[in-house]
This record gives structure tokens, sequence and C-alpha cells, in this order.
């Protein structure tokens, strides 16, 4: 492409867009389409002009020319209290409950995979003494072992916000390194299914099961629901590499990508109140059955808001994707 060429035939244009943009507030009807017709022309050109010949300093000038018209265009930014507000409220449990063909069926192998090998360690001497010795085991189940007294091992502020931390590395990894064909999120999906059959085979085996469950439930049933579905998202990340649909793979990932973003921060709050109900409700002196309504309670809550709350957002039509203001432009495909 010749720049000069393309600069001489379009600079009437971005021109003009300069002045519409600079009278935004004044413009009667046909010059207010005419802006929103330049805007789109401009942003294309800018798409080019990056893609193909990326000159500095046309790239940085067509930049301001797109971002002004693009004020002007959409207006004013909306509050920040709002864009909080319509997070929460439509964008991110949009999000969960349009990625529930993924992360249910994730949570439904997992679990059943969790249940049948804790069976098997539970079941199996020899398995047990295959993860440990006989002694170790039994002071890691005995009352006042390591299973009872991890809950209680330091303050619980300071226990909530390392539990939280690791457990937001952990729903990142599956999120962000879905990317990679899906294959870091299956990594760490078996080895949460590894840890919990584990500590339920070798509870069980002593004898201790319910005891464990009654410790892993209060804040379980959120902290898992959250890493299942950040590995669904992570899943279908993956997917999308693989078969990016009837879009180019470019713009699918972009789309799936975003949505992700915005599924991480969702999720980091959720796994912020599951680290606090485990620093705090978990080691508490409540009633077991006291201990475990709060996780039920919390689990229904947040299946309730995904589920009408999301499923009404996503009948509205939202996708989870960014406002397409902040999404950035791109260039048309062809269909």
């Amino acid at each position: 492409m010749d720049v000069d060429v393309f600069v001489a035939t379009h600079r009437p244009d971005w021109d003009r867009l300069s002045e519409l943009s600079r009278r935004a507030n004044r413009l009667r009807g046909a010059e207010a389409d005419e802006l929103v017709t330049l805007y789109q022309r401009a942003a294309t050109h800018l798409s080019i002009i990056r893609s193909v010949a990326p000159d500095p300093a046309l790239v940085s000038q067509l930049s301001g020319i797109v971002a002004r018209a693009r004020s002007a265009v959409t207006g004013t930014s909306s509050p920040a209290w709002r864009e909080f507000g319509l997070f929460f409220t439509r964008r991110f449990p949009a999000t969960v409950y349009l990625s529930r063909r993924w992360w249910v069926p994730t949570a439904v192998l997992s679990l059943a995979l969790t249940t049948v090998l804790a069976a098997w360690i539970a079941n199996d001497p020899a398995v047990r003494t295959a993860i440990a010795p006989p002694e170790l085991i039994k002071e890691m189940t005995e009352p006042g072992g390591q299973y009872e007294t991890y809950y209680s091992t330091g303050p619980a502020a300071s226990f909530a916000f390392h539990v939280w931390t690791n457990n937001a590395w952990v729903a990142a990894v599956c999120l962000f390194f879905g990317v990679v064909f899906g294959l870091p999120v299956i990594g760490a999906l078996w080895s949460n299914v590894q840890s919990l059959a584990v500590g339920l085979g070798l509870m069980y085996s002593a004898g201790r099961g319910d005891f464990f469950l009654g410790l892993l439930m209060p804040h379980g049933l959120l902290e898992l629901t959250a890493v299942f579905v950040a590995a669904g998202t992570g899943l279908k990340l993956g997917w999308t590499v693989i078969s990016p649909g009837r879009r180019s793979r470019a713009a699918a990932l972009a789309e799936q990508g975003r949505s992700v973003v915005v599924m991480a921060l969702g999720l980091a709050c959720v796994l912020l109140v599951s680290g606090a109900i485990e620093g705090f409700v978990t080691p508490s002196g409540l009633p077991t059955w006291a201990r475990i309504g709060i996780g039920v309670v919390v689990e229904v809550l947040f299946l309730v808001y995904v589920f009408v709350l999301g499923r009404r957002a996503a009948r509205d039509g939202e996708t989870g994707d960014v406002d397409a203001r902040d999404a950035g432009d791109a260039l048309p495909e062809t269909g």
C-alpha cells in the first residue's frame, strides 16, 4: 500500500471528522450521522495503517483523531459506581451463566472422579501405603492431627488472606493458561482432584470422614464452584484456539479473552468470600451443622445469583464482553 496516496485520499475525511468532533454538542441530525459514519471509517483506516504500514507519526495523529471522535460519539463515560454496579448485577453473572455448558460438566466429572479415587484410597490399604507410611497417615488423621489443625494454624485474618491468594492463583492458571489448548487447566484440575481425594480417602479410612466433611463443606462448596467455573472457562478458551468457528481466530480469542478478564475479576471476589469463610467460620467453635449451614446458604445464594440474575441478563443481550466503545477497533471480517 502506498501510504502517501492513502493519506492524500482520506485526509479530507479526517479533517472533516476533526471539525465535527470539535463542535459535537452543536451538531444537527445530518451532521451527527456524518460524524458517526466518518468515525467508523477513520477507525477502519487506523486499523489498516497499523496492520500494513505502521508509521509512528501517522498512527499517533490518526489515533488522536479517532479517540476524540469516539468521545464525541459515545458521550461522557459512565460514572465509576454505575460501571461497578453493572459489573456485579449483569456482566459477571451473565458471563458465568453463559459458560455453564463448560463448567457444570467440569464440576460433575471432577466430583465423580474425586469420589471414585477417595473410595479406592479408603478401601485399599495398599494404595494408602503407597501414599504415605501408616505412621504418618495416623499422625495426619488422628484427633489433633494435621487435617484437623490445618484450619487453625495461625491468625484467622492471615490464614484467610493466604487461602484467598492461593485459590486466586489456581483460578488464574485455569483462566489465562487455558489458551495453551486447555492443557494447564486439565493439570490443575487433576491436582485438585488428587488432593481432595487423598484427604477424603485417608480420613474415611480412619473413620473420621464425616468430621473431615464438616471442616471442608463450609468453605469448600463455594471454593470448588469457583475453581470449576474458572476451569470450565479456561477449557472454553482452549477450545476457541482449536476451533474458533466462523470468526477469525484472532477475533474469537479477543472476545473470549475479554470475557476471561471479566471472569477473573468476579471470581477474585467470590474466592475472597470463600477465603473469609475458611479463615473465620471453618475453624470456629460453631456447631458442625451451623458451619455447614453457612456454607450451603452461601453456595445457594451464588447459584441463584448466576442462574436467576445471570440468566436474566443473558436474555437481555448481555454477553459478558466489554462495551463496544471499550473493546477497541478491529478490521471488518468477510463472512
